[in-house]
Parts: structure tokens; sequence; C-alpha cells
């Protein structure tokens, strides 16, 4: 388990420095290859529990589904939120809800509590269990499984099937 956690590590850490780097130049590529190595070496415990798993073909793809269907979501709420700013006659109701997540992984959960933040009038505040505290810049109710359908539904729909 220790290796192929490790191994994911490196294969993590050096596409991440192919993508910064944008480049294929040999020496570059070595040395991002090292550096993978060497920094795997030291993070990889704390980065991954279950390892190669994560690579699977399912879980990619159902990633990739959620790609756009995330970008419309945030297209939507951006197009929502400059609409209250430029239109003053549309009222906020800001306020903290408590929503409950079906994810049962870590990472699941991560990727629902960041795509939450990364969507314009609404902030992740707290992870505790099941729970999640957001900030909602239009609070259209307080009742937790309804709040629960209107924020992180939405995403985990896809999710769902990416993550456990």
């Amino acid at each position: 388990m220790k290796l192929s956690r490790y191994i994911f590590t490196v294969i993590v850490l050096f596409i991440l420095w192919m993508l910064l780097t944008n480049t294929f130049n040999g020496a570059e590529v070595l040395v991002g290859g090292i550096c993978s190595f060497l920094i795997a070496l030291f993070t990889y415990a704390a980065f991954s529990k279950t390892g190669l798993v994560n690579l699977h073909p399912k879980k990619i793809f159902w990633l990739i589904v959620y790609i756009p269907y995330f970008l419309w979501e945030m297209a939507k709420a951006n197009i929502d939120v400059a609409y209250r700013v430029i239109n003053p006659r549309l009222p906020i109701k800001p306020g903290i809800v408590m929503v409950k997540t079906k994810m049962k992984s870590d990472a699941g959960k991560i990727m629902v509590a960041n795509s939450i933040t990364l969507t314009p009038g609404t902030l992740t505040l707290d992870i505790i269990d099941d729970k999640m505290f957001i900030h909602w810049i239009w609070v259209q109710s307080a009742d937790v499984e309804e709040a629960s359908k209107l924020i992180p539904g939405k995403f985990e729909k896809i999710l769902m099937r990416a993550f456990k």
C-alpha cells in the first residue's frame, strides 16, 4: 500500500509540474521527475490514503464529465451575483446555513466544499463529519434538507460517481 501511495503522489506531482512549466524540454522534464520523486518521499503519507486506486478510469471519466458541469454552474452563479450587484433593488439575504453532504470520503467532501467555495455567492466555512457550514449570499431556505439540495446537491450528483 505504501508503494501505491508513493507512486500515485509521484504521478500527481509530475503532472502538476508539467502543467505549471508548460514545456517538454528534456532538462525540465528530468528536473520535474527528480523533484517529484524527492518530494513524494516526504509527502506521500499525507497526500493519499488509497494510492493508485485514485487513477481508476471510471473515477477519471466522471471527474472529466464534472468539469463542464462545474463551469456551467459557476457561470450561472457569476451572472446571478453580478446581477445582484448591478441591480440594487434585488435583495440579498446573507446568512450561514448548515447542509449535509452525502459524500463519505474526505477527498469527496473536499471536492464538494471547493466547488461550493469557487462558485460566487457561496463560501464553505467548515466541514464537520457530514455537515458543512456555508455562507450564502441569498439564503433561500434555512432548512437543512432543502439547503442541502440547493447547495451541495447539485455538485454531488456527478461527484458521487467519482468519490464514495
